[in-house]
């Protein structure tokens, strides 16, 4: 039974995070850092957004160090101009001191970059995901985990979903690399 509810729901992150690109609505969180970070102290940048949470046991550590490693390609060839947004969906759990530790467990080439946010309720990330990423947050019933989808998102300056990737397996590096300079460079 657990099985096929846990592959009901993965149906359903996958066919969500199929869809169309969508504007970011307004949003105001507390990063890692215990800073607020806005949609509107984004704009102007593009930012490669995702969803994780800190005590994930399975999907999370791979996309971080997923994320650690497309930074550590785009510091190599010269791109400095981007964020990477990752929104907490077990916020309860998830305080700025908890995901800063977290953080520091991968070797991240410029946190200064890393918002990971949180300081909302597991219910309007829910929905924050859905609308805006088409994208699945649901807590596991059987479990302390949550389930979400693993795709990267690059926003673009006026915070419009401009791209989605594998954020798990088979992430497209060089793509996201070219996207995001075709971003900066105004392409």
């Amino acid at each position: 039974m657990r099985y096929t509810y846990f592959l009901a729901l993965l149906s359903l992150v996958l066919l969500l995070t199929a869809c169309g690109s969508s504007t970011i609505e307004d949003f105001s969180y507390t990063d890692h850092r215990g800073e607020p970070v806005s949609l509107e102290d984004l704009k102007g940048t593009p930012w490669l957004a995702t969803f994780m949470f800190t005590n994930c046991e399975t999907v999370c550590p791979p996309m971080t160090f997923n994320l650690s490693g497309i930074q550590e390609e785009l510091e190599a060839e010269g791109i400095e101009d981007y964020k990477i947004v990752a929104f907490s969906v077990d916020p309860t759990v998830d305080t700025p001191e908890t995901m800063q530790d977290y953080l520091a467990k991968y070797s991240v080439p410029d946190e200064s970059k890393w918002h990971l946010l949180t300081g909302y309720t597991q219910p309007e990330i829910a929905e924050f995901a859905k609308d805006n990423f088409s994208s699945f947050v649901k807590n596991d019933p059987e479990s302390d985990q949550v389930i979400h989808g693993t795709a990267f998102y690059l926003v673009d300056q006026e915070g419009t979903v401009a791209h989605n990737y594998d954020g798990f397996e088979d992430v497209p590096v060089e793509e996201i690399k070219e996207d995001l300079r075709g971003l900066i460079e105004g392409k």
